[in-house]
């Protein structure tokens, strides 16, 4: 049941500096939660979930009532009354008004933080490449913070506002009785050898109707039940003449943004003005591509609740699990990089670990975060032409830290799993690091790293302070995006 304190059906929300503010009814639920009728204010909300294969919820029947149970997801649903439904992590076991706020605004750091990451080429979430697009630019918040679905059209808008529709010239041929533009000479004697009085002739027009235009708009027109009309800036209106993606074209849409990257670079425009343009279109791509893609299919549809399917629905969730895990590496291989610039940081490595008698693989591990450090041995030899001392320096190096990072509450040490046991072992034993780290989400700065003694089989713990792998249990504050670093011994000496 979503209870009063964690469901916000008629708040207010005032677009950052005066953007498309617009009144929304949303829908407010966290992870874990179990939904049922009682918890819509229509109930057909509640039966179009049933019939959609959202990945994000499970169906459950308890004591002869369906329930819709919450997954690891983040994101936004349009149902079809127009309520808006929020979806928001959950990390204490009870969700409080008071902390709302507080989850949505480190919910909104961590997605400005995937998007405006310099790693997010080589470290992307599956199918949120292009989530990186989001303005850079932070406003400052209302005192009510926005819900995840009007902090997304805000954003866009701040995207959209410096641009107005593109054009570019495009090539016509006209078969006609007067010669404009240029001739083309073998067409006419070709076809026009019995007609001298037309021309065939290939001219140039100024045109609006580009795919990166049409993409633009078609995801404004995704966002627009989100947007007060009343409140838009009037140059967003230049763009009510493009046209959106058929339902055929939203089909193969890959295709349309690759032809839209490449109208887009012969453009004759500033390396800033061309950049945020295409950061853009990005965005726009990733808007529509998470609505085409993540909205389930029809198990079986009634009447009551067939929707028009012309239209992409605005559905973007995001994968918890893999979010956190994003958020997490690109942070904690920053903190490396302050204590030192010889840290590289390596995300999601794949390394052979176990092999046949013939070299087969058989095994491979790919932990999350991979710290290498380089040592740098000099030695010195004679130059026999002139016997004068010259150094030669010679580049190695090693692991310094294996990360694997979870999404899940660990109250105690004692809450470790198994299999997470297993893996941080594992990874001791292939890589030889000093440290293997298995980070997990608090909220707050009060918790304290643990370090795991490892036992022998004679029962004797062995010392983590001989220079062995040291395994840690280590928080990360997700309301300031670090990890309790502090309190790790010697970290500057790691």
């Amino acid at each position: 049941m979503i209870n009063s304190s964690e469901c916000s059906q008629s708040s207010t929300s005032k677009g950052v500096n005066d953007i498309g503010s617009v009144d929304t009814n949303v829908i407010t639920v966290f992870e874990h939660q179990r939904l049922t009728t009682a918890d819509f204010l229509q109930i057909t909300d509640f039966h179009w979930l049933m019939t959609q294969e959202f990945a994000v919820f499970s169906i459950k029947r308890k004591q002869g009532q369906w329930q819709l149970k919450v997954g690891h997801y983040i994101g936004v649903i349009l149902l079809p009354s127009g309520m808006i439904l929020e979806i928001l992590p959950k990390l204490s076991q009870s969700t409080q008004n008071s902390n709302l706020i507080q989850t949505r605004q480190w919910v909104q750091a961590m997605l400005s933080d995937l998007i405006d990451s310099s790693d997010r080429i080589a470290n992307k979430l599956p199918r949120t490449k292009n989530l990186g697009q989001v303005s850079n630019q932070h406003s400052v918040l209302p005192i009510a913070t926005l819900p995840l679905s009007d902090w997304l059209s805000m954003q866009f808008l701040q995207r959209l506002i410096p641009h107005q529709p593109t054009k570019h010239y495009q090539s016509q041929t006209h078969n006609q009785a007067s010669l404009q533009g240029r001739l083309l000479v073998k067409e006419q004697l070709r076809q026009n050898s019995m007609h001298p009085h037309k021309f065939i002739c290939e001219s140039s027009i100024l045109s609006q109707d580009m795919q990166s235009n049409r993409l633009i708009k078609s995801a404004l027109a995704l966002l627009s039940p989100l947007v007060s009309t009343s409140t838009v800036p009037k140059s967003v209106q230049a763009w009510h003449s493009i046209s959106v993606l058929s339902q055929a074209e939203l089909q193969r849409l890959d295709t349309i943004y690759h032809q839209a990257q490449q109208q887009l670079a012969v453009l004759p425009l500033q390396i800033n003005k061309l950049q945020a343009l295409q950061q853009l279109v990005n965005l726009a791509y990733w808007l529509l591509q998470q609505s085409n893609s993540t909205a389930g299919y029809i198990i079986d549809p009634n009447k009551a609740f067939k929707q028009n399917l012309s239209r992409p629905r605005l559905c973007l969730l995001i994968d918890m699990n893999q979010a956190f895990e994003q958020w997490a590496s690109q942070r904690i291989a920053s903190m490396f990089r302050q204590v030192s610039s010889n840290y590289k940081p390596l995300y999601q490595a794949q390394s052979i670990w176990l092999s046949d008698l013939e070299g087969q693989a058989c095994l491979s591990i790919r932990p999350d975060l991979l710290i290498y450090k380089p040592s740098i041995n000099t030695d010195i030899y004679q130059d026999r032409s002139d016997t004068a001392n010259t150094s030669t320096i010679s580049v190695s190096g090693s692991y310094s830290h294996v990360i694997d990072i979870k999404w899940k509450a660990l109250s105690h040490a004692a809450d470790i799993s198994a299999s997470d046991a297993y893996q941080l072992t594992s990874y001791a034993q292939a890589y030889q690091a000093r440290q293997v780290w298995l980070v997990y989400p608090v909220q707050g700065d009060d918790r304290q790293v643990i370090a795991l003694s490892q036992r022998s089989l004679h029962g004797q713990d062995v010392d983590v302070h001989r220079d062995i792998t040291q395994l840690w249990l280590v928080p990360f504050n997700v309301l300031t995006g670090k990890v309790n670093k502090g309190l790790i011994p010697d970290w500057n000496g790691v």
